[in-house]
């Protein structure tokens, strides 16, 4: 007698967990990953005029402040080399020239809300240069000793006149304090190291 196999088939995978935990992994790696982020500056430049509407602008030598980086990211203001925290001491006092120093920015008189009747320093320009070769490092080094001096001054007039710092500041108060000292940092193009530009 002979006897028929049966055959029987292998029973299938039960699959309808694996989309979820496929997700729950994906959520996991990208809260648990870092991701390098690009450091950049935070300026908003104002918006060119029209072609026909460019012209020419005069400034006055003492209204200018030349902060420049070498190849060898070597800082230099007016000529003379300095470290990161005399940079940020000459900002401050070249932005506020409180004794009205005439090789200092000129001040000039105009009526500020909330601040009433002031003299500024609203023509300064800080002129920033770098070489071709020097390191973001130093660059950005440079860049943020300029923006702290100007929040040091922004952050004393606040003290002063509004009893907070300028951080804890309203809006209105914020924009009259800058009004006060407003940054004005012009980026000129960069050099080849050789004294020439490319």
């Amino acid at each position: 007698m002979l006897r028929r196999r049966i055959r029987r088939g292998v029973p299938g995978l039960n699959t309808t967990s694996t989309a979820d935990i496929s997700f729950m992994l994906l959520i996991f790696f990208l809260v648990t990953t870092s991701i390098d982020t690009d450091k950049g500056l935070m300026r908003q430049l104002p918006p060119l005029p029209p072609a026909d509407k460019l012209e020419e602008l005069s400034v006055k030598q003492r209204n200018v402040l030349n902060v420049s980086l070498d190849e060898a990211d070597r800082l230099t203001c007016d000529g003379r080399t300095v470290t990161l925290e005399q940079l940020q001491k000459e900002v401050e006092s070249f932005v506020e020239n409180a004794a009205d120093d005439p090789s200092k920015p000129e001040k000039t008189a105009c009526n500020i809300p909330l601040l009433g009747a002031c003299r500024i320093t609203a023509k300064h320009i800080v002129s920033v240069q770098a070489d071709r070769r020097t390191s973001y490092k130093a660059y950005f080094a440079m860049q943020n000793a300029i923006v702290a001096a100007y929040n040091s001054l922004r952050d004393r007039l606040a003290r002063n006149r509004f009893g907070r710092p300028y951080k804890a500041c309203r809006p209105a108060e914020r924009e009259a304090v800058g009004k006060y000292y407003p940054q004005r940092i012009s980026e000129a193009e960069p050099s080849d190291g050789k004294g020439g530009r490319q």
